[in-house]
């Protein structure tokens, strides 16, 4: 049989007030009791009906999350965290992906809306920043990560693509590298263009110039680097880069797979370092040397910050920047081949 809420407040041994407060996010309680009572609430696996709490202006207790590619390690180690946050708060989460694309990004606002959502978080490229005013007028909190929108009041959890970026160059420079390339994202992705800025930056401080036709935008596929890694391979015979920089480990797994097809070797003939630290940098052949963003936090602090305004815990917008990590593994090394 159904559990009602009179079966949880029995057995947590509180009033139905205070079930329905913790539901609502309302009322002062403490903390130490509003996880019992949702503890009893996941036990008896009470489900209150999302439809009636929406048709009566209640909390539905669900956030979205926009995401460019579920099967893109990075957003699912992102997603998985987003999620894991909720669920301890009380709170489900509904996954989109978007493929970048604002008709797409558009039309799963607007699904998220009719579903009322709580609040929205979102990880996605968008062009079309005016999609977001309906939620805004509607009072539902945004909060970005891993992307940035200056322009609009959200709270923002970013890690410092530049510091990134910067810690990539001056590993290579450190290696003796001076023929480097980038593989980088599609030049809306903020991101992105962070990490090869602070890249960049870091060459010219060290004498080292980085041409313009050393900077290939890419898909963020696997398939997309491999490609462009071929064709930037063989169009340099001769002065062919003895390292690359790949703005995500997608890439820098295509990379993997360019320089195996070519018949380089990695790192003796080619070094490659990526950005992110997914699950896949450990496993590639050989382990990838790569940026690390720290997903956990990065999950974790974005539910925090949805949560605090769910609550009017909080009014103002913060932007949290947390700081990358280089990761040293075996693709990369110092080049055998001296300018």
């Amino acid at each position: 049989m159904k559990a009602t809420i009179y079966d949880v407040a029995r057995e947590a041994g509180v009033s139905i007030a205070a079930v329905s407060q913790v539901m609502n996010g309302k009322g002062k309680i403490s903390e130490e009791r509003r996880a019992e009572i949702l503890k009893t609430m996941e036990r008896l696996n009470y489900q209150p009906s999302v439809i009636a709490s929406a048709l009566t202006g209640k909390k539905t207790f669900t956030l979205g999350l926009l995401v460019p590619d579920i099967s893109n390690p990075f957003f699912a180690e992102i997603a998985r965290a987003v999620e894991d946050q909720g669920h301890h708060l009380g709170y489900s989460l509904v996954i989109c992906s978007t493929d970048n694309k604002d008709e797409r990004v558009e039309r799963y606002l607007n699904l998220l809306q009719q579903k009322s959502i709580d609040g929205m978080i979102i990880g996605t490229g968008m062009d079309n920043k005016e999609m977001l005013t309906p939620l805004m007028k509607q009072g539902i909190p945004i909060a970005m990560i891993a992307r940035e929108m200056p322009d609009i009041g959200v709270h923002t959890v970013v890690v410092d693509d530049c510091v990134g970026g910067a810690l990539a160059a001056k590993h290579l420079l450190d290696l003796g590298h001076t023929r480097i390339a980038i593989l980088a994202e599609h030049a809306k992705v903020i991101s992105s263009r962070e990490r090869v800025r602070g890249f960049r930056n870091t060459l010219e401080e060290a004498g080292v110039v980085l041409p313009d036709s050393g900077v290939r935008n890419c898909h963020y596929t696997v398939e997309d680097g491999k490609r462009q890694a071929i064709a930037l391979l063989e169009e340099s015979a001769g002065v062919r880069p003895t390292a690359l920089f790949c703005c995500n480990d997608m890439l820098a797994i295509g990379a993997l797979q360019a320089a195996k097809q070519l018949g380089l070797k990695v790192p003796e003939q080619l070094s490659v370092i990526g950005f992110d630290n997914t699950i896949l940098a450990s496993v590639t052949d050989p382990p990838l040397t790569t940026v690390a963003q720290p997903i956990e936090p990065m999950g974790k602090r974005v539910v925090d910050l949805l949560i605090q305004e769910l609550k009017k815990e909080s009014t103002t917008k913060q932007r949290v920047v947390l700081r990358p990590e280089l990761m040293i593994r075996q693709s990369t090394a110092s080049p055998t081949e001296v300018d």
